[in-house]
């Protein structure tokens, strides 16, 4: 993967929803809570996103060829937009398919190991917080000044913006599972515990929901941020050329596609014009290094400015 800030908030992620993920289950073997099952499946759905992500992320620095000239960049995007899927899927429809059945029969949480659903929701709470942390410390490095909406709907890194959101999520769903088990051990009513488990469904759709949303974005082909178009245009211009049109395009997080039609003199002869667009570009891979594939299209200037 090329970004490193990213890898590590998934490893850091997927360790932790492993270890979590077991020991939900066994809480959810102890007591049948509902809230249990639904927070082990969707620890179990958390891990298989990450486990996409890093697939992904070593896919995508395939060398190109010439079926896929510019390179494999965007399967980063694809992989992503797959877990946004596996989340709506196996975690948001399956935890409010189990809330559904457990409304039906409710059932309170009795026996000698009712304290243990407690026990290992602060346990994982704790565990989720200190992977958070992490993915915030990772996202700050690139976040700038942004705000975290701001950075979640522009980063064209995907992996920090998914992980980011699971995180949230996952520690959103642990205390509506805490709330569902809580209510029930005290009521001893079962339909608390079908509440924290239909709070936990409906949260990870949302979340699922925004993911394909930013990352089909990203898969159409977002244009560079507002702040590296500028620097590209007066890269192009600092020589006193004039920009007639400029398009640019992610062909992955770290490689940029810029396209631009500029203007050139009269009477300039093929090998100025040459050495003008030349030097144009190396100004360009200076100010973005990103812009990777630049294509600089020469054009008479005219005085209508077309």
């Amino acid at each position: 993967m090329a970004s490193g800030g990213g890898t590590k908030a998934v490893v850091a992620a997927l360790s932790a929803n492993l270890s979590i993920a077991a020991m939900k289950f066994l809480a959810f073997a102890l007591t049948a809570s509902s809230s249990m099952l639904a927070e082990a499946i969707h620890s179990v759905a958390d891990s298989g996103n990450q486990v996409l992500l890093l697939i992904g992320g070593k896919r995508a620095k395939r060398q190109a060829s010439p079926e896929h000239p510019f390179g494999y960049g965007r399967e980063r995007y694809i992989y992503a937009f797959i877990v946004s899927i596996v989340l709506f899927s196996v975690g948001g429809l399956f935890a409010l398919f189990e809330a559904w059945e457990k409304f039906h029969d409710p059932h309170g949480i009795e026996g000698q190991w009712w304290w243990v659903p407690l026990v290992i929701l602060v346990g994982a709470v704790i565990a989720e917080g200190l992977s958070f942390r992490t993915a915030i410390k990772e996202s700050n490095t690139s976040r700038g000044k942004q705000s975290w909406v701001s950075f979640v709907r522009n980063a064209k890194q995907p992996e920090l913006p998914v992980i980011l959101l699971e995180d949230f999520g996952a520690l959103l769903g642990l205390l509506f599972a805490l709330f569902g088990v809580s209510m029930t051990l005290v009521t001893g009513n079962g339909v608390w515990d079908a509440a924290g488990t239909a709070m936990i469904g409906l949260l990870l759709v949302v979340i699922a929901v925004i993911l394909a949303l930013e990352t089909s974005s990203l898969l159409l082909g977002e244009s560079a941020t507002r702040a590296d178009v500028a620097l590209i245009e007066e890269a192009l211009t600092a020589d006193g050329t004039r920009v007639i049109h400029l398009r640019t395009m992610h062909l992955g997080p770290e490689e940029l596609l810029v396209g631009a039609k500029i203007s050139v003199e009269r009477g300039a002869s093929g090998a100025e014009i040459a050495r003008s667009i030349d030097a144009a570009e190396a100004r360009v891979r200076a100010s973005v290094p990103s812009a990777r594939v630049i294509y600089l299209e020469p054009d008479i200037h005219r005085e209508d400015g077309s």
